[in-house]
C-alpha cells in the first residue's frame, strides 16, 4: 500500500496542505475576514517536498472537492465552473512541476532563494495565463469582450494572484529555515551529550 512509503513528516505536510486549502479556497483573493486562496502555493510547495505523483492527483481531487462543497453547501457562486474549469489541472500541474524542479536542485543556502523565486515567478505567470486564456475561450461568459479588452481587464488581478502565492511560499520558506535551524541545534546538542 502506498501509505507505507510516506514518512511522518510527509503526513504532517499533507495535513497542513489540506487544512490550508480548506481554509482558503472558498475566496479567491480573500477579504477582511478570509485569507486569499493558497492553492497555487500549495501545489508549488507540495512539488518541492513531496515526490510521489499520486499526491498531485490527490491535491487536484481535494481542490475539486472543496470547490464542490463551496458551491453546493457554502453558497459560493458557480460562475467560474465552466468547461475551462478543467484547465485548472494544467494550471496546478505547472505549479507542482516548478516546485519539483526547485526541490531537485535545492541546496540549504541563501543563494537557493534566487532560483526558487524565479521558478515561482515563471510558474505563477504561466498558471495565470493558462487559467485565464482557457476561461476566455471556453467559458462562454464573455461573448462581447475582445481578447485585448479581456487581457487588460484581468491584468489588474495578476498582482493579487501572484502576491498571494509569493506570500504563502515566503511563509513556507521562513518555516523551512526555522525547522532546519532547530534541527541543527538539536543535532549539535545531541552530539555534546
Amino acid at each position: 500500500m502506498f501509505m507505507k512509503s510516506i514518512s511522518r513528516v510527509e503526513i504532517a505536510i499533507i495535513a497542513a496542505f489540506v487544512a490550508l486549502m480548506a481554509a482558503t479556497r472558498f475566496h479567491h483573493f480573500g477579504s477582511a475576514i478570509s485569507l486569499p486562496d493558497a492553492s497555487l502555493a500549495v501545489f508549488f510547495i507540495a512539488g518541492f517536498y513531496l515526490r510521489s505523483s499520486w499526491l498531485l492527483v490527490a491535491l487536484l481531487a481535494l481542490a475539486a472537492l472543496i470547490d464542490y462543497l463551496a458551491i453546493s453547501v457554502g453558497g459560493v457562486s458557480d460562475w467560474c465552473v465552466t468547461p475551462a474549469y478543467f484547465f485548472l489541472i494544467p494550471t496546478y500541474a505547472v505549479m507542482w512541476f516548478a516546485g519539483r524542479w526547485v526541490g531537485a536542485r535545492h541546496r540549504e543556502t541563501w543563494m537557493a532563494l534566487a532560483p526558487l523565486a524565479a521558478a515561482l515567478a515563471v510558474s505563477v505567470t504561466v498558471a495565470f495565463v493558462i487559467s485565464n486564456v482557457s476561461f476566455y475561450f471556453l467559458s462562454g461568459r464573455l461573448p462581447e469582450t475582445g481578447l485585448m479588452e479581456y487581457g487588460l481587464l484581468i491584468m489588474k488581478y495578476f498582482p493579487l494572484y501572484a502576491g498571494s502565492a509569493f506570500a504563502y511560499v515566503a511563509a513556507a520558506v521562513a518555516l523551512h529555515v526555522a525547522v532546519a535551524a532547530l534541527s541543527r541545534t538539536q543535532q549539535v546538542a545531541g552530539t555534546k551529550s
